[in-house]
């Protein structure tokens, strides 16, 4: 029975109209998933007292990740972890340099710099371990996954239990009755929630890239504008959810949580399953994109929105154009690399 829902369920990518079904079903699924899941990650957050950002940074971003982590993981399976590596890096440029970015111009909000330094911290130190392996030793051992792994599982617990030991304080005997009803009810909304993001995101993937297909766009353009975007849809749908709903700490600890993730836990998960090489990919006057625009990229962007945020403990709307600016340049020269003009 599960076998052919799931062949009926591929099958209906390959027309015009089940795609184009498929796209309205997933765009629906994001945007309802998206806003339960921000009302019940507000509503824990609240119960336990925690910084917004936190639970941004850990539970929400968790939720947020589960496309990457079940893209990734399947495709270490099948023995093809290197779709990890770029799944990775090119999610954190597109969550950093246009999903943050979008949320930072529309509406920029201030930071506590408390709280935003360990995330930040955490950050650095896993795309460090990405730039050693890249350009040191070529390649992503199973050791290195494992200790992707570990730094994943450290920053969950510094992360918890500062959270704890830190609790936001509520000022009003208000503010203290909406932490009143069922926690297990926030819960159970948050699981499914985030399930309905992951099959959105699944369902909108799929049929956009078949209707590109079909439209006659070249799958290496897909691949860096329309694929690229989907996998982030997640985090996209959450921060703008959480920007109307007037949560700006938790759409910025959304992202930087999702990118903590995706280098340490998508990409450890795939490493430590298969192991694999620095993939060749596509080459810019001689040398791999990968090494030569994309690693830099993804650091210069974060530190673009984390460092100045630090520092000033407020983000300010040039940090969102700026990042805009550089994210629909970086898409343009993918797209010409793809269709070979250099």
């Amino acid at each position: 029975m599960l076998e052919q829902f799931f062949t009926w369920y591929s099958g209906l990518t390959d027309g015009l109209w089940g795609s184009i079904a498929l796209f309205i079903v997933g765009v629906i699924l994001l945007i309802k998933g998206g806003d339960w899941f921000v009302d019940s990650a507000i509503g824990i957050a609240k119960r336990f007292q925690l910084p917004e950002i936190l639970i941004g940074a850990t539970v929400v971003s968790i939720g947020t990740t589960l496309p990457e982590v079940m893209v990734s993981v399947t495709a270490a399976v099948n023995n093809n972890g290197a779709i990890a590596y770029g799944n990775a890096i090119g999610s954190i440029i597109c969550n950093t340099a246009l999903i943050a970015a979008l949320t930072i111009a529309i509406k920029p909000a201030p930071v506590n710099k408390k709280t935003i330094i360990t995330p930040v911290l955490f950050f650095f130190a896993s795309a460090a371990i990405y730039v050693v392996a890249a350009y040191l030793f070529g390649s992503f051992d199973r050791w290195l996954g494992i200790v992707m792994l570990i730094v994943f599982g450290i920053y969950m617990t510094v992360t918890i239990r500062k959270a704890f030991k830190n609790p936001e304080q509520t000022d009003t005997e208000e503010e203290q009755n909406e932490k009143t009803g069922s926690l297990i009810k926030d819960i159970v909304v948050l699981i499914i929630s985030a399930g309905l993001i992951a099959i959105g995101a699944d369902m909108l993937e799929g049929s956009s890239v078949s209707l590109a297909t079909m439209a006659g766009i070249p799958t290496e353009v897909v691949g860096v504008t329309i694929v690229a975007l989907c996998t982030s849809l997640p985090e996209l749908v959450t921060a703008v959810t959480a920007l109307v709903k007037g949560h700006g700490a938790l759409s910025l600890g959304n992202i930087i949580g999702a990118n903590i993730f995706n280098l340490v836990l998508v990409s450890g998960a795939a490493v430590t399953i298969s192991p694999f090489v620095i993939p060749e990919g596509s080459k810019l006057l001689g040398y791999n994109t990968s090494q030569l625009i994309e690693i830099p990229l993804m650091v210069v962007v974060m530190a673009l929105m984390t460092l100045p945020t630090i520092f000033k403990e407020k983000l300010r709307r040039w940090q969102g154009i700026l990042l805009l600016g550089i994210y629909f340049a970086f898409v343009a020269l993918q797209v010409l690399i793809a269709l070979k003009v250099f």
